[in-house]
């Protein structure tokens, strides 16, 4: 089957706005510092929404992340990484993705789209795992679970500080849960 055919195959959601689960959901991403480790972080305030249409050429995701909002686990380091020379966060606040085509099947899925940040705008792909679907104990609503993976390059958004400490290629790992809408 070609990835065209399995653009419009059914999806196993309900069609509608789903709502991020904060509570459930996740961004974090690594670094190489030296080029002999790896440094882990994650951002702690973003959002996100999914529109489920009839097939996967109706659905869209975005999502905003608060760039001020890093956590290596190193407040000292954090702010550093929030200083005018590096994220600048006063005049770069948050980074944007928006989704512009969904494609795959079953439990693997990619998701195109544009990653923004600052005044900048690049493609990115995003490999997306789907969990499954499954009913909250509290309440009736039901849940859908997705981890995406992808990588980029700092230096295409501009953020080619630290050379030889840093690693260009920075990965990317979102866990999310969106619940259901209502009626769906």
């Amino acid at each position: 089957m070609t990835n065209d055919a399995i653009t419009t195959a059914a999806l196993p959601l309900a069609p509608g706005h789903w709502a991020m689960d904060p509570l459930h959901s996740s961004v974090h991403f690594t670094i190489r510092h030296l080029g002999i480790s790896t440094v882990r972080g994650r951002f702690s305030a973003f959002g996100a929404e999914l529109y489920v249409g009839a097939t996967a050429d109706d659905v869209r995701v975005s999502a905003t992340i608060e760039l001020a909002s890093v956590d290596t686990g190193s407040p000292e380091r954090d702010a550093h990484l929030r200083a005018v020379d590096r994220l600048d966060v006063a005049r770069r606040p948050t980074m944007t993705y928006r989704s512009t085509r969904v494609r795959g099947g079953g439990a693997e899925w990619t998701v195109d789209g544009e990653l923004t940040i600052g005044d900048v705008t690049r493609p990115v792909s995003l490999a997306v795992d789907f969990g499954g679907l499954g009913d909250s104990p509290v309440g009736s609503a039901r849940h859908a679970g997705f981890g995406a993976r992808g990588r980029i390059r700092r230096s295409d958004f501009g953020l080619d500080f630290a050379p030889g400490v840093l690693g260009d290629v920075v990965g990317i790992q979102l866990d999310l849960q969106f619940v259901q809408p209502a009626g769906g």
